[in-house]
């Protein structure tokens, strides 16, 4: 039988898309708990466990409808041991072409396996950290001699995202975590669900964003920029319906608020703010490690920072044990089991730190929490945050939780 290597890509009317619609659910003990409407966009629920389906998919996607990918086999390459590595393992898996990863040595061997079960055609495991592995993996696989690549803070120095082979049938795609338009793209497309999904507002205006707050974390800012982009869309079209039928200029509306959440050590989108310009982590010393980017994407800043009109962004950042926090609060509530960077956002949604941040809180308050999921997760390391949070978080050692 032929591998998925030797068989042509599918025709993209062919493909179908590598995400799914995610179930929206309004939760009574967290909705108790925070003192307004707590809605669960439940991203866990994605074919990689996370949201990154939808960003990393639409990208495979993109790629696979370029007409100059016609004739060709297409070859993905990652260099991402976590979330984004295995949605694009999956993503490709499933629209029929291979993908290979490139990891650091330091992943761990849980995850390694993951990948490999999913069907990553190749995991190589290379270099002390993921600049390393990057490195190695467009030096061998994407680079064109010539041009620039990656500098030690891992920004791309006009690095190409594909390279042909010698025979020139065989087309090798970069797969970026999260910079990259077709990925803000593809995590865009949950805005529209959530407009179908929300209960019509109370007063009936449906003008209105069904949303006063959505909630999500921040690493490079894939998920944050694809909300940003789903909302401009939507109240771009709410604007020009209004003015088909008022015949003059939109009435201005409450903004829609979006609270983007970063882990005290993995919080490059606040240093950024705090400096004013887009600014590197000396080093992440989260224990969220996927929301450890060094670096957000430069969209990730400009629109924290000069978020489009109708939308304000507040830039929140927690700590390691309220993330925590928020991953016992969802297993023992909800029993849904995520990563301490989706956690954060629970327990922010959740605390007094909401009150904070949002103003005229009040129960009729609708806050949408992206429960963006992800595969770092283990039942015993739940147990761990839970006893560690029992008998205080910095006095109780970790676990050893890479077996």
């Amino acid at each position: 039988m032929p591998s998925i290597a030797d068989q042509p890509p599918p025709s993209p009317s062919q493909s179908k898309k590598p995400w799914i619609e995610t179930p929206l659910i309004e939760s009574a003990p967290l909705s108790k708990a925070a003192g307004c409407r707590i809605f669960l966009k439940l991203e866990l629920l994605q074919p990689s466990g996370s949201f990154k389906s939808r960003g990393i998919g639409n990208l495979i996607l993109a790629h696979l409808s370029d007409p100059s990918s016609q004739g060709k086999k297409l070859h993905f390459y990652s260099s991402s041991g976590g979330n984004a590595g295995l949605a694009a393992v999956i993503a490709a898996r499933d629209l029929g072409c291979p993908c290979t990863v490139v990891v650091p040595m330091t992943t761990k061997p849980m995850m390694v396996q993951k990948l490999r079960d999913a069907g990553a055609t190749d995991v190589i495991q290379h270099g002390a950290s993921w600049y390393e592995a990057d490195t190695y993996l467009r030096e061998n696989f994407i680079e064109v001699p010539g041009q620039k690549q990656t500098n030690s803070k891992g920004e791309q120095q006009g690095a190409p995202d594909v390279s042909v082979t010698s025979n020139e049938q065989v087309k090798n795609v970069y797969v970026p975590p999260f910079d990259h338009p077709h990925i803000w793209e593809g995590n865009s497309t949950m805005v529209p669900e959530l407009v179908a999904q929300l209960p019509p507002r109370e007063d009936g205006d449906s003008t209105k964003f069904p949303a006063d707050v959505i909630v999500c974390s921040v690493g490079g800012g894939g998920l944050f920029n694809g909300i940003i982009r789903g909302l401009e869309e939507h109240i771009r079209k709410q604007q020009q319906q209004q003015q088909q039928v008022q015949d003059g200029p939109a009435s201005a509306e409450k903004k829609v608020q979006v609270l983007a959440v970063e882990t005290k050590g993995a919080d490059s989108l606040a240093y950024a703010l705090e400096k004013g310009s887009l600014q590197s982590l000396p080093a992440i010393t989260s224990m969220a490690t996927s929301l450890g980017a060094l670096r957000v994407a430069a969209q990730t800043f400009k629109n924290a920072s000069s978020p489009p009109p109708g939308i304000e962004v507040t830039s929140v950042v927690a700590s390691d044990a309220e993330a925590a926090r928020g991953v016992v609060q969802l297993a023992e509530d909800s029993r849904l089991i995520v990563e301490l960077a989706c956690g954060v956002s629970v327990d922010v949604a959740t605390s007094v730190r909401l009150k904070e941040v949002v103003k005229n809180l009040n129960p009729n308050t609708r806050v949408v929490v992206i429960v963006c999921g992800g595969s770092n997760i283990t039942p015993e390391m739940v147990g761990e945050y839970r006893h560690r949070l029992k008998y205080g978080w910095d006095n109780v050692p970790r676990m050893d939780d890479e077996k």
